[in-house]
């Protein structure tokens, strides 16, 4: 009596019919086109999921950037208070101290302070007599009759107003022209276009 292995049992037990193979590879076909089918689902879901994952990093990442902004205004608004304070006291400078070595030291400071502002995104808004009133950058706290400029030039800056970035952090306070007057100096003569 032979003695039968374990392999050869299991040899015996494999159909190896055409038709049962037929079926094994049919079934096999199905199952690998199931899986790629599946595999090209999950790999949408990745690529969907994936590109929701950078919109809301962009989106967090500015969101961080305004509040860091909106955190900084508040400062950055606080500081051209002193900005003001230094306008004032260079522009009240008695002749006498022209040159003087301590109103050197304060103009230098002075200049630091606009560069530090400046290194932030802050810049000061154009409102030169004779340039027109924009509402967006300007806010009228006087009008001026008679002044010799045309009907909605300004007349004078009272307060110079800044621009963060490419919003205005506050706009400057100046005195507009009133009514039709026609100017008396060059410089306000309307520009060629």
């Amino acid at each position: 009596m032979t003695r039968r292995t374990r392999a050869d049992e299991r040899a015996a037990e494999i159909d190896i019919s055409p038709l049962k193979l037929l079926a094994d590879i049919e079934q096999l076909t199905e199952d690998l086109a199931a899986a790629r089918s599946q595999g090209e689902e999950y790999l949408v879901a990745l690529q969907r999921e994936r590109a929701e994952f950078l919109n809301f990093k962009r989106r967090t990442a500015g969101e961080r950037e305004a509040s860091l902004g909106l955190a900084a205004e508040g400062l950055i608004a606080k500081v051209l208070v002193i900005a003001d304070d230094f306008d004032r006291a260079i522009d009240a400078r008695p002749d006498e101290l022209s040159g003087n070595a301590w109103m050197d030291g304060i103009a230098a400071i002075d200049r630091k302070l606009r560069l530090l502002l400046e290194s932030e995104g802050v810049r000061p808004i154009d409102a030169v007599p004779g340039t027109p009133f924009d509402p967006r950058d300007h806010e009228a706290v006087a009008n001026v009759p008679a002044s010799g400029r045309r009907d909605g030039e300004i007349v004078q800056e009272i307060r110079r107003g800044y621009r963060l970035r490419d919003r205005v952090l506050r706009p400057a306070l100046v005195a507009v022209a009133e009514g039709d007057a026609e100017p008396t100096d060059q410089t306000s003569q309307p520009r060629p276009n």
